[in-house]
């Protein structure tokens, strides 16, 4: 195994059959370590289904032992389509050269052929959606003070991302699928695969829609305009998970209560928070700080992206030196009354087009993911599960 700069070109050898073309995108990135594709397999033993831990929109990952003795996450990016090279080059460029406490740790990386991997410090105890959220099956018992220090963990991992890298960082796709934890039960935060940066003297970025529905921003997935605030929003939706031990969408519980965010500023107009706070802890948990915590989700939330805290702000808020009791709390911005309000006028729709010339239709196909752990994501290109087709309506000058 080497280790030299990520800069290197295949000029002068022949390109093999279904190879991808990533050397010139490839030649700015540096401090990844290579590994050869022997080297890999030989570590997750063939890539057997036995090694296999994990499975995501752009391919497998496998628990593989390195020749230096680490255990590694291996993740494969599927060589069936082109879909993932942008997104393993993004998450190559913004994980590299950055290291935090709360963010997962790139060890190196294979581009050899059609294969692209990306190899990752290994952490036991898997994701949060597998071990906490929706009623898993794992042996773990989360209580509070476990929990108070997953949420900060995370907020912290934000914070250094969105505030002290530069240029800023936003992950596009914060969710509980996302939040690794290792044999501590600290969070890392993972998958960068969508990650914008932001430059300097900018206050936004225009892009596709991509995330996941449920964490996802309304004012994002309306008009594509990015801003530290969306991820600030889906970082509201997973803090009142945690708390409440419970996914944000599930289609089985009765309909007044299948949606978290939903359910949550209800409990709160009627001052019963509490009532939201997983009943897996068996009381066992401070009733004051929980109801503070899901509060934070609340203003994280909110519908005006403006009065969403930095994190900066959330981290002090979630260790008390920034009181919220004080702070107004306005209703939260519900994805689902914009599918719902498009679903039911999209005919309409269609026939008001014929008498508007200045209005522009815009589709976009989205994920069902109801009732799994790890709901589906949202993006131009990709989609998995049952899907739901809506019509957004807006002003070209928009």
């Amino acid at each position: 195994m080497t280790c030299f700069p990520f800069s290197f070109s295949r000029k002068g050898r022949p390109k093999t059959q279904g190879s991808f073309d990533v050397d010139d995108d490839v030649s700015g990135i540096h401090n990844v370590r290579l590994y050869t594709y022997k080297e890999l397999r030989a570590a997750t033993a063939d890539f057997s289904q036995t090694n296999k831990i994990g499975e995501g929109g752009f391919g497998s990952v496998y628990k593989g032992r390195l020749k230096d003795g680490k255990i590694a996450a291996i993740k494969v990016l599927s060589a069936e389509s082109r879909q993932g090279v942008k997104e393993f080059l993004t998450e190559i460029n913004v994980i590299s050269d950055i290291e935090h406490e709360n963010l997962v740790k790139l060890y190196g990386c294979c581009v050899e052929e059609n294969h692209r991997i990306l190899v990752y410090n290994y952490l036991e105890n898997n994701s949060l959606a597998q071990t906490l959220i929706g009623g898993s099956q794992s042996n773990i018992y989360f209580n509070w003070r476990t929990r108070t220090k997953i949420c900060i963990g995370i907020a912290r991992g934000l914070a250094f991302l969105h505030e002290e890298v530069r240029p800023h960082i936003i992950h596009r796709d914060i969710k509980a699928s996302n939040i690794l934890l290792d044999k501590d039960l600290t969070p890392k935060i993972s998958d960068f695969g969508l990650a914008k940066l932001i430059p300097p003297n900018m206050t936004h970025v225009s892009t596709r829609v991509a995330g996941t529905i449920g964490y996802l921003a309304p004012e994002y997935a309306i008009k594509g305009q990015l801003t530290r605030k969306a991820d600030i929003y889906s970082f509201g939706v997973l803090l009142m998970e945690i708390v409440s031990g419970r996914c944000n969408t599930n289609t089985r519980l009765p309909i007044e209560e299948q949606y978290l965010l939903e359910r949550m500023w209800e409990l709160y107009e009627q001052r019963v928070l509490v009532g939201l706070v997983d009943p897996a802890m068996n009381g066992d948990f401070d009733a004051e700080e929980a109801c503070k915590f899901l509060k934070i989700g609340l203003l994280c939330t909110q519908d005006a992206p403006k009065l969403r805290p930095s994190m900066s702000t959330v981290v002090k808020m979630l260790t008390s030196e920034v009181d919220v009791d004080d702070i107004k709390i306005t209703k939260p911005g519900l994805i689902t009354d914009f599918m719902d309000l498009k679903v039911r006028g999209a005919q309409k729709s269609k026939l008001d087009m014929k008498d508007k010339p200045d209005m522009k239709n815009k589709s976009y196909t989205i994920s069902s993911g109801s009732d799994n752990l790890d709901s589906s994501t949202l993006s131009s290109a990709t989609t998995t599960a049952a899907t739901l087709t809506f019509t957004a309506m807006y002003d070209q000058s928009s």
